[in-house]
């Protein structure tokens, strides 16, 4: 008991913490600042990021109680007891998402003539229209089945909307009813766009249109009933590395496996007939408190839809187009410019265009002998991989692959068995580790005479599109020191040729987690001596406890410390006696945050990371991570005194997190701060319309808190 107690005095629930996210994500789909469709948008992530919580960290609470486990959690709550608040508090969230879609977003779709229509609703010409796009595109894709001892029960996908049906046999009008199920086809739109007059734009959900044709379907039956519904099942992987003979093949396995996995969610629409109900609990082993009941179209990520349909920009951000590269006015090319200077780019706000430069131009250049990198992430039609094939012809490329990166195992599949095909090394990591590092290494030949390499090192996936969205960092660097432990980590990768220093890069697992509480301890020492002190640290997770241990001594040390954590953290801060200098704000708006930052005052020598890795147990543990200093002047001025200062001074997308993990919107906190959003400022700072003149000086911070000091402008000295 005294353990449990202690537990929860200093962490806050990782579940409680994950919905306190997702409900700020939500807070952006109410929000009547946002444009329609954004906030259309905004609400359809809430369901995504619902789906995938449920199928991984709630399914993974089930098996850990089915498996016997009963070792508390971080808050000190036994996994029976974890599952018990978060199902309460999903059902919770289910209510808000509906209740945000009945009564703000849908009804303001109407008022712009976005209408999504039932049936009864539609007049002659839209339904001879549907009818007839569903003999065309929908009838051939189906198939009705109808539940008796020759027909089981159809195993029903993952995630697949489904229609089930109560029947009545028409030569047994006296015999039980039976139950019918007909899955929607995937391959179709959730909503047909309907003929619509001047001014509108008329949608019919899919599942609707099939439902007016249940009749044609079943026609020995009377159809009693129907509604739709949606099961989602467990889809952790689960295999022993150790013994796959061939890792590739064991992943191939196991994702056709996930979509056999264990029910753990029945979604279906609030008027169900509670038969239905019954009958399809009863058959997916389901818990009364796993039915959810959907008031609105079950699966609200198919919301999606709208936002590239609908027509009209005037109710989306405006766009924004990113800065480009611009290189020196001596220089030849930007191998040229990497042996004058380090190239910090700040996506989306920088084009991502000069990344996929740097691969292609080292694919193209025959002056380039070697070339390797490493994919966690990409697009489908992601032109790195052209690259690299290309590439493949005339030098050595390698790529290593990871192919457990969740929900992506399938394409990560086929693109290491098209590169392999092309030529390319693929290699697939340390068994054990996922490899999240985002690493690109070419090797040159240059004019000089020299053969030197060039890196790009990142924050964010190698993919063009999700750069559009996400905030991430790239540095590109001929630093010889840095691009020799770069070339070391790729050695560890293919050939697990493990060193004991890889400084001035922190490799997890080997000396990553070390050298951050070691950074942490220094900054804590300078503290105690008198000497500057504070910690500015930018993720999207913070629940490592060995991490947190030591930013509390820290605190008590005396260090001013601002975290900036996009998604959990089950820190808890502004703790009298604990937690005090500790301020925690979490930033939710058009972009995701999703860039890595570690600043350390260090008595005035400033230090910077960049790189990979949340303070998380599997990113400091379980996966292979490079976070890497910014060394040039300009670079880590850059972040020292525009992206953190932005960061900190938001009062518009900044939440602020109280003691128990809940979290005030800055600018309730700050009323009479000036209203500024970081990301409308560093866009219109790639746009030239604005100056770092422009960012607010620190808001006042809340009571009980300590002011954080002001940042001391970086010198070329750093």
């Amino acid at each position: 008991m005294a353990r449990t107690t202690q537990k929860q005095s200093l962490f806050n629930g990782r579940d409680h913490s994950w919905m306190q996210f997702n409900r700020r994500v939500l807070e952006e789909a109410e929000d009547t600042t946002n444009p329609l469709l954004e906030r259309v948008k905004f609400l359809a992530i809430t369901g995504s990021n619902l789906d995938e919580y449920v199928e991984i960290r709630q399914a993974s609470l089930l098996q850990r109680i089915e498996d016997g486990y009963r070792e508390p959690g971080y808050d000190g709550l036994r996994p029976a007891e974890s599952l018990a608040v978060l199902t309460a508090e999903i059902h919770s969230f289910v209510t808000a998402q509906y209740h945000c879609w009945n009564t703000q977003i849908l009804p303001e779709l109407r008022k712009q003539g976005i209408r999504p229509l039932d049936w009864d609703e539609l007049n002659d010409e839209s339904r001879a229209f549907a009818q007839d796009y569903f003999q065309r595109e929908v009838d051939p894709l189906l198939t009705p089945i109808a539940i008796d001892p020759a027909h089981p029960f159809p195993r029903v996908l993952n995630k697949a909307l489904c229609l089930a049906l109560l029947l009545r046999p028409k030569r047994r009008a006296s015999g039980p009813l039976v139950l019918g199920v007909v899955t929607v086809p995937r391959t179709l739109p959730r909503f047909v766009r309907l003929p619509s007059a001047p001014g509108f734009t008329d949608y019919l959900l899919l599942q609707d249109l099939i439902a007016q044709n249940l009749t044609g379907m079943y026609r020995g039956y009377e159809v009693m009933a129907h509604t739709a519904f949606r099961v989602t099942r467990n889809s952790n992987l689960y295999f022993e590395e150790e013994e796959a003979r061939s890792l590739l093949e064991t992943i191939r396995v196991e994702l056709h496996n996930r979509r056999k996995g264990d029910a753990v969610r029945l979604e279906i629409e609030s008027g169900a007939d509670p038969e239905i109900v019954e009958r399809l609990r009863v058959n997916f082993e389901l818990d009364e408190d796993q039915v959810y009941r959907a008031d609105g179209p079950v699966n609200l990520s198919r919301l999606m839809f709208f936002y590239s349909d609908v027509p009209r920009p005037d109710l989306k951000f405006a766009p924004f187009t990113p800065r480009p590269l611009v290189l020196s006015r001596k220089s030849t090319g930007i191998f040229d410019e990497l042996r004058r200077r380090d190239i910090l780019l700040h996506h989306p706000y920088d084009a991502y265009d000069t990344v996929v430069d740097f691969i292609q131009q080292g694919a193209q250049d025959p002056a380039v002998v070697t070339m390797k990198q490493t994919l966690y992430r990409t697009s489908d039609d992601s032109p790195m991989f052209q690259a690299l094939t290309d590439a493949a012809a005339t030098k050595e490329a390698t790529l290593v692959v990871e192919l457990m990166a969740r929900f992506d195992e399938a394409s990560n599949i086929r693109w290491a068995r098209s590169m392999e095909d092309a030529g390319v090394q693929v290699f697939h990591g340390v068994v054990g580790l996922k490899t999240h590092c985002k690493l690109a290494l070419l090797v040159r030949r240059d004019e000089d005479g020299v053969t030197r390499r060039y890196c790009h090192l990142g924050t964010g996936n190698y993919n063009p599109v999700t750069s559009r969205f996400y905030t991430d960092l790239s540095l590109l660097t001929c630093d010889p020191q840095i691009t020799e432990r770069v070339h070391m980590v790729f050695n560890y990768l293919t050939a697990h040729a493990e060193v004991d220093d890889y400084r001035p890069l922190l490799v997890a697992p080997l000396t990553m987690a070390e050298s951050f509480l070691g950074l942490i301890r220094r900054e804590a020492d300078h503290a105690r001596a008198g000497r500057p002190a504070h910690i500015v640290a930018k993720m999207n997770a913070l629940l490592e406890p060995s991490v947190i241990d030591a930013l509390y001594q820290a605190s008590r040390a005396g260090v001013e410390i601002d975290l900036i954590v996009r998604g959990l953290c089950i820190l808890k801060p502004g703790v009298k006696g604990l937690s005090d200098r500790i301020r925690v704000r979490s930033i939710v708006g058009r972009f995701l945050e999703h860039s890595r930052i570690f600043h350390f005052a260090n008595a005035g020598n400033d230090e910077i990371y960049i790189g990979s890795a949340d303070w998380m147990p599997r990113n400091l543990f379980e996966r292979c991570e490079v976070v890497f200093p910014v060394r040039d002047a300009a670079a880590k001025a850059r972040i020292h005194d525009e992206i953190l200062p932005a960061c900190l001074a938001d009062t518009v997308k900044a939440r602020i997190q109280q003691p128990d993990g809940s979290y005030l919107r800055a600018s309730k906190l700050f009323k009479d701060a000036t209203p500024f959003s970081s990301q409308d400022f560093l866009i219109q700072l790639a746009e030239g319309k604005t100056d770092l003149d422009a960012i607010p000086k620190p808001a006042p911070q809340p009571a009980k808190t300590t002011p954080r000091p002001n940042h001391r402008k970086a010198t070329a000295a750093d």
